[in-house]
């Protein structure tokens, strides 16, 4: 049985790492899909289309910073689907330590990093969260319900252990200052969320995922599975259930809860 059949889903960050593998799944498992991104990934689009009934999903160019594309973005799903049932709050600014990203992270120390890499990150992964769910809440009042998931990190719970970042080459990374910053509000802004619209009969719950596997090298690996209870990083498909879970029925009594899903990273 589909979980998710007939609900409508807005995801940003839909054409990311976790937002192919979980918009894909929500579809499968019956939902009709708004995949929302600043940048459009048009051969996943291609793949969509030969795999997915085109009235099931619709592709929004969104950037989350930008009031009046997110107010326009959130019009057309609705005009496209009839409702808007579930936000998925998912884009940010993220330093990746795949063999993709390394070349793009900033290795400054605390006390010397940019002050204007900083401010981008809290523009996107703070300001343009709350731009998205202020627009989605309207809409989620006008129709009497609603379900908003946002998307954590484990360090907007605990700090980086910077260990992790030393592949023992002479040259210490960092996991930067402006992740932590900007994600660490997700948590006690998802309580907010909940309380402020439990009468309204809007949910909003988050879930915590820590580092998904994506051809990491083989020292990053071994630095993680020294650090990790469960001695390894995720596959991307161990997010499907957790993800399912809030988006689903099965989660109606769930407000206000942060859900780890970490292999025990904030356990020890």
């Amino acid at each position: 049985m589909q979980k998710l059949k007939g609900k409508t889903i807005l995801f940003t960050g839909a054409f990311g790492l976790i937002g192919k593998e979980i918009c894909t799944h929500y579809m499968n498992e019956g939902a009709r899909v708004a995949w929302a991104d600043i940048r459009i990934d048009y051969d996943t689009v291609a793949w969509l289309q030969t795999h997915f009934n085109e009235a099931d999903f619709i592709v929004v160019e969104m950037d989350i910073t930008n009031e009046q594309q997110v107010a326009d973005g959130i019009a057309k799903i609705v005009a496209h689907f009839g409702t808007l049932d579930i936000l998925v709050n998912n884009a940010a600014i993220d330093a990746k330590f795949d063999k993709t990203g390394m070349s793009q992270v900033n290795q400054s120390r605390f006390e010397n990093y940019p002050l204007d890499l900083l401010r981008r990150s809290v523009e996107v992964n703070l300001t343009g969260t709350i731009i998205v769910t202020q627009a989605a809440c309207r809409q989620m009042l006008d129709q009497g319900y609603g379900n908003i998931i946002n998307v954590a990190s484990t360090y907007s719970v605990v700090a980086p252990n910077q260990d992790l970042y030393d592949f023992g080459q002479g040259t210490q990374n960092y996991k930067p200052i402006d992740y932590i910053a900007s994600k660490s509000f997700i948590p006690n802004f998802t309580r907010y969320i909940a309380t402020f619209y439990a009468k309204n009969n809007i949910r909003c719950n988050a879930v915590v995922p820590h580092g998904i596997f994506n051809n990491h090298d083989e020292a990053f690996l071994t630095n993680f599975a020294k650090l990790s209870p469960l001695q390894r990083m995720a596959n991307r498909e161990e997010l499907r259930g957790p993800f399912t879970l809030l988006a689903s029925d099965e989660s109606t009594y769930m407000t206000g809860s942060v859900l780890m899903v970490d292999g025990g990273w904030t356990a020890w």
